[in-house]
């Protein structure tokens, strides 16, 4: 009963549009505008750096929080897992916002630093690096999704901490589908670019 409710809390956690909520603040729906996603990113480039970092640690709290709460009742590493993986589908298909939801990236992060804290400080900087070096932050989510799960097996982590972070991995990857044919056709958002006032044309 503990386990089952505890998963019904994380994905109504992972529900709440922490994107739309702080975009509203300023009269802005990132669903309306840029890529018409719910994330870190989007409301940075429609609403503002700093309502952007808001929503990254929001959406980050919000899996890292019932990961925690597992943990802190005793429940074991299976439990936080599908804890993290609940509160992960939350943010994909949250209840609130009749289940059209973000890309995950930022809630899968969240959780598996509550999962893989040593695994998260080796793929947190392949993220960085990618930034840094492509300017695209949708190239650096896709490569940290495919790269998390063998980084976390070759550490050893419990198995269902890998087979979360491969479901995790995959939907990311699959929700980012758009973003791999803009950079096909060099129509990605790149780092920098200003803000974005229109819903994107382009390759979508």
């Amino acid at each position: 009963m503990t386990t089952a409710l505890l998963l019904a809390a994380a994905y109504v956690c992972g529900s709440i549009p922490t994107g739309v909520l702080l975009s509203g603040l300023r009269g802005v729906d990132p669903r309306d505008i840029g890529s018409g996603n719910i994330g870190a990113t989007n409301v940075a480039r429609t609403a503002g750096a700093t309502l952007g970092a808001l929503t990254l640690l929001g959406d980050t709290a919000k899996s890292l929080l019932p990961v925690a709460i597992a943990f802190r009742a005793g429940l074991g590493e299976e439990v936080a897992a599908l804890a993290g993986l609940a509160a992960f589908a939350g943010h994909l298909f949250p209840c609130f916002l009749r289940f059209q939801g973000g890309k995950g990236v930022a809630t899968a992060l969240g959780a598996l630093l509550g999962l893989a804290p040593v695994g998260m400080a080796l793929v947190v900087p392949l993220f960085a690096t990618v930034v840094l070096v492509s300017r695209y932050v949708s190239l650096a989510s896709m490569t940290m999704a495919a790269a998390t799960p063998p980084i976390l097996y070759a550490l050893g982590y419990h198995a269902a901490v890998v087979g979360v972070a491969l479901a995790m991995g995959v939907l990311i990857l699959v929700r980012h589908r758009d973003n791999m044919r803009r950079i096909r056709f060099g129509t990605e958002w790149r780092l920098g670019g200003g803000r974005t006032n229109a819903r994107d044309s382009g390759v979508a």
